[in-house]
């Protein structure tokens, strides 16, 4: 029974033996397979991908290509005093160009863009420096491949312009200073170098030229920012443009500066790309090279407010360079928006009226007219002759090479000799020191004879041959009497009359965010840096604000301003805030800024202001003032100019008991500051009757456009 039992049992064994053998080759047999399937599935993605699809892969493989772009916010609004826009923002669409996207093809494909925009009356960027058409002529005369410049250690230096650079990498000229070539020979050099066919220099080929210099300027790393071809193009064109499937050609959407008034350009200022020159700057602060920066005016003198922060996106283009896809990994920051003291209203009435005043002129050479309130706040900034901000880049080479200057700005870096508004510093200074009073007395004769050999006389003996007989300190501010004030000026001595000329801020930057000129104050160091020499009798000329007395519009409202405030001079400025870019708050308010204090008896300054009544209401310029809703006080001056027409120059304030603004006034060639009187009324009766009309407008978020 116990064999039984153990045969039986080995059987078993050996059966279950077998089937575990046999389970065991199946699942070999099933693994073998699955990998089979899966290396056969492999092979048929691989072959898929690299034959029958290969030739497509490829093409992605080499044109698909992502990249980061740095995208700048948008820039923040200009505004008046009054929340009124100046100058906001436009959306459009740009042309940018990728010449690496053009292969071979490169000079084909632009002279295809370049006959679409002739045909269209689209304009391109295009900065090379020789004439648009033939005969070929540089468009500037002085600094083309290379100009002098003062480093900060007072060294002079030879710096290559942008064209001088290029040229020297392409060997057009061995050395930029020292560049002798014709424009002619220069377009004969590009060509060959860019490889353009010049049997003969025609229009088209001077065309292509220029885009290619803007090309290598960016090649060549002499300019870092993109080249945007073409600004503000329409949808017809950008519709002809995809037509065409021009590779490397990309239409892209872009903002730009909209004028919302036509006044305020040397105020304003323009914007534009980075330069070669800004961009070690600008890179700093983190700006993208294919930012608009500004160039001048406010938009510069603000640009951390303005400009808001960048931002970066990923984008994936195919081989003709056009996006496909995009995607943000942080989105750029808007600009604050920069509200001015300005009254945009003022300062168009002001431009309009310097304009008919001058073109009336035998010889229109500008003027200059400037408002400012109590505490150096610029109502008005006005500059004869102007132009468009909206069509500078079109007008530049004609506004530079105008002899009228329009790109000065006067009202803050053209200096004039003042005249007789100077007298109220010498009028200031003998009071204070005690060398006369309110009440004592000057006898006019005429004819000024301290001097044994030096007699000038008074303007009434020149055009009458009178007097203006025994005059106190208001009536000879009231009848501009030149002995009373040569007589003062003497006794005062040039020292002291300096000294509160500088006091008052004449001959000293006032502070404006704008460029401005020093001027000069006349006196022993002016006159010998000029090659003169100094004598004791040149002080009565610069008593009357003559010799080489020399100030800026600005300087000389905000003197008239420290004036009728009781001596407090302060800096001029045109920031009044600045507000956030969806307009919830303030981030900036500017603070009137103290410079200097004049200490000026009440009694002395209510008898140079009561001169100054007297001239407005009752002698020659009443009929000017006398009818305004305000009480004004004012001076003319006619200051003469060698070998030219006197400088007419007029300073007021108003109201008189209680002083609010002040302003100056001057006409190259005017003649007499009383012609400017009618000028200064309408200004007045402009901003006090606006005034009244916008007071209650001018609240948080509220706009007037």
């Amino acid at each position: 029974m116990s064999r039984f039992v153990d045969f039986y049992s080995n059987h078993k064994k050996e059966d279950h033996t077998e089937d575990e053998g046999h389970r065991m080759r199946v699942r070999s047999t099933l693994m073998v397979v699955f990998f089979a399937c899966l290396l056969l599935g492999f092979f048929t993605i691989l072959y898929q991908l690299q034959v029958v699809d290969g030739e497509q892969w490829r093409a992605n493989a080499n044109y698909n290509i992502t990249q980061s772009e740095t995208v700048d916010g948008v820039r923040g609004e200009i505004l008046d005093r009054y929340g009124r826009v100046l100058v906001s923002n436009t959306l459009g669409y740009s042309v940018e160009l990728d010449t690496s996207a053009m292969g071979d093809h490169t000079n084909e494909i632009l002279s295809q863009l370049l006959a679409l925009c002739q045909k269209e009356g689209v304009e391109w960027t295009d900065s090379l420096p020789i004439s648009k058409e033939a005969p070929w002529t540089y468009t500037k005369e002085e600094n083309l491949f290379a100009y002098r410049s003062q480093g900060e250690d007072g060294e002079t230096k030879i710096v290559s312009t942008q064209l001088g650079q290029l040229a020297e990498e392409y060997g057009w000229v061995k050395h930029a200073a020292s560049a002798n070539l014709t424009a002619q020979a220069l377009l004969e050099a590009m060509c060959e170098s860019f490889d353009v066919e010049n049997q003969e220099m025609t229009t088209q080929v001077r065309q292509l030229l220029g885009v290619l210099y803007e090309v290598a300027l960016r090649q060549k790393q002499i300019t870092y920012s993109t080249y945007t071809f073409a600004t503000d193009v329409s949808i017809s064109f950008i519709t002809q443009v995809k037509e065409l499937g021009l590779p490397g050609v990309s239409i892209v959407t872009s903002t730009s500066r909209e004028y919302n008034t036509n006044a305020a350009a040397h105020v304003l200022g323009r914007v534009g790309l980075i330069s070669a020159e800004e961009w070690p700057t600008y890179q700093g602060l983190n700006y993208p090279m294919n930012a608009y920066v500004g160039k001048d005016g406010v938009e510069l003198a603000f640009e951390s407010y303005l400009h808001g922060s960048s931002g970066t996106r990923l984008l994936e283009t195919d081989e003709n360079g056009a996006v496909i896809s995009q995607q943000w990994q942080t989105e750029p920051e808007p600009g604050n928006h920069v509200v001015l003291t300005l009254d945009r209203a003022l300062q168009a009435h002001t431009e309009q009226l310097l304009g008919d005043f001058v073109s009336g002129l035998s010889d229109p050479a500008g003027a200059a007219a400037v408002m400012v309130d109590m505490s150096g706040g610029v109502l008005a900034l006005a500059s004869y002759p102007t132009y468009d901000l909206s069509t500078y880049s079109e007008d530049y080479n004609d506004l530079l090479n105008d002899p009228a200057k329009p790109l000065l700005n006067r009202a803050t870096q053209g200096v004039y000799a003042p005249g007789s508004i100077f007298k109220m510093v010498t009028a200031v200074g003998g009071l204070s020191e005690g060398l006369i009073t309110p009440s004592s007395t000057t006898y006019c004769s005429g004819i000024y004879t301290y001097y044994p050999d030096y007699h000038p006389v008074c303007w009434i003996y020149t055009s009458t041959r009178g007097n203006h007989g025994t005059e106190t300190v208001s009536e000879a501010i009231k009848d501009s009497c030149n002995i009373f004030f040569y007589d003062l000026g003497r006794r005062l001595g040039i020292d002291k009359l300096d000294e509160y000329a500088t006091a008052f801020g004449l001959g000293q930057y006032t502070g404006i965010e704008l460029p401005e000129s020093k001027g000069t104050v006349a006196g022993p160091a002016a006159t010998e840096a000029a090659g003169g020499v100094w004598y004791a009798g040149k002080t009565l000329s610069a008593a009357i604000g003559q010799d080489s007395n020399q100030f800026t519009p600005i300087q000389l409202a905000n003197y008239v301003a420290t004036l009728v405030n009781g001596g407090n001079r302060y800096e001029t400025h045109l920031l009044k805030e600045v507000k956030s870019s969806d307009y919830t708050k303030v981030v900036y308010e500017y603070e009137p800024q103290l410079k200097a204090t004049i200490d000026i008896d009440p009694e002395d300054l209510a008898a140079v202001k009561k001169g100054m009544y007297d001239l407005s209401q009752t002698a020659s310029m009443a009929p000017y003032f006398s009818k305004l809703p305000v009480t004004v006080g004012c001076k003319t001056g006619t200051a003469e100019v060698t070998g030219s027409d006197a400088t007419a120059t007029f300073v007021c304030f108003a109201p008189f008991d209680n002083p609010q603004v002040a302003l100056c006034l001057v006409a190259e060639k005017g003649s007499a500051g009383g012609n400017l009187a009618a000028l200064a009324a309408s200004m007045l009766e402009q901003y006090f009757s606006a005034e009244d009309n916008l007071g209650v407008s001018n609240q948080e978020n509220t706009l007037l456009h």
